[in-house]
């Protein structure tokens, strides 16, 4: 648990400081958010606000992950680094996305097909290399009732290729207003350090506690009003950080439970359009997904982040226990 506690500690102050010369560059580079045209209105203020700004947690984390795993990779343990390179991946494919936005000055990036393709590649490659390395069966393991069914391998790859696709994309969508993916997603990361040290997987561990100490360390920036947004760049690989620390475990349904606020949101975005089409105009929330909505019906962005963030705690604390067997 110290070892945990230093590394998010490192974290935090590394991103804190990295940030500063991040937020410099970036304005140098003009990498200014576009604000879509169908979004919020009360937006339209953040117009110019850099993003991008994912790159100080990506750093700060990942530094802080080797320099902490080193030990661990000394003794052939490297979970922490597929992880973080897999996560790596996703924020790749967010920063050519955003850079494209910031050089044609729109808010339109890579095409989605494009996106899907790239995500899907990186999937499958993460799962293999898991799978080839032993650190990922095909057993899938059932919170609360504790059985486990076993997947022939090819369908489990399908299934937990879609699954990590998903996940990403549903963490970009709640990347909606100022710090919200951020400490809804530092709270997912904190319930992975908590379950990587009762299943002892160091390794992982500390990747989770070098993720939640960068998202703490990136918060001083990007809670409201932010001084900048992570970007495609930061949620992307967010996304794919979250998925991968799910598959680490070997528990993938658990993403259900420390997930609810992607799943929600992700939700809520398909009513909304199901709903349009299926009433040939009509809407069934004010603005989705469900953050916009509910900003429409008069919460602030402040509200929305500390409820959202215990809404996640709560349900993460219920996972814990959807596999307390399995813990021991």
């Amino acid at each position: 648990m110290k070892m945990y506690a230093l590394t998010a500690a490192v974290s935090l102050i590394l991103t804190a400081v990295l940030g500063k010369f991040v937020l410099a560059e970036l304005r140098k580079l003009k990498a200014g958010q576009e604000i879509r045209q169908d979004g919020p209105t009360w937006h339209n203020s953040k117009a110019g606000t850099p993003t991008m700004g994912g790159i100080m947690f990506i750093l700060g984390s990942g530094i802080t992950m080797l320099l902490m795993g080193w030990g661990e990779m000394l003794m052939g343990n490297f979970t922490h680094l597929y992880v973080y390179l897999f996560a790596l991946c996703f924020g790749l494919i967010g920063f050519v996305n955003d850079y494209r936005k910031v050089r044609q000055h729109q808010n339109e990036g890579l095409t989605a097909k494009q996106k899907f393709v790239l995500q899907l590649l990186a999937a499958i490659v993460f799962l293999s290399l898991m799978r080839y390395e032993g650190l990922l069966t095909n057993r899938l393991y059932i919170p609360f009732a504790n059985v486990e069914w076993n997947i022939p391998w090819i369908i489990y790859l399908v299934f937990a290729a879609f699954v990590i696709v998903g996940c990403v994309n549903a963490v970009n969508i709640t990347d909606g207003i100022d710090g919200l993916a951020c400490s809804v997603t530092s709270v997912v990361a904190l319930f992975f350090t908590v379950t990587a040290l009762a299943l002892k997987l160091t390794s992982l561990g500390i990747f989770s506690a070098a993720l939640f100490g960068g998202l703490a360390g990136f918060f001083l920036y990007n809670h409201h009003p932010a001084k900048c947004f992570m970007g495609d760049t930061g949620s992307l690989f967010l996304g794919g950080a979250v998925a991968a620390m799910g598959f680490a475990v070997d528990m993938p349904l658990i993403l259900i439970f420390a997930g609810i606020i992607y799943i929600t949101e992700t939700v809520s975005d398909i009513i909304q359009v199901g709903y349009f089409k299926a009433t040939h105009g009509k809407r069934f929330f004010k603005m989705a997904p469900l953050h916009h909505h509910l900003e429409k019906c008069g919460w602030s962005e402040n509200k929305l982040v500390v409820v959202f963030s215990g809404i996640t705690l709560l349900f993460c604390v219920i996972g814990y226990f959807a596999i307390q067997i399995r813990i021991g």
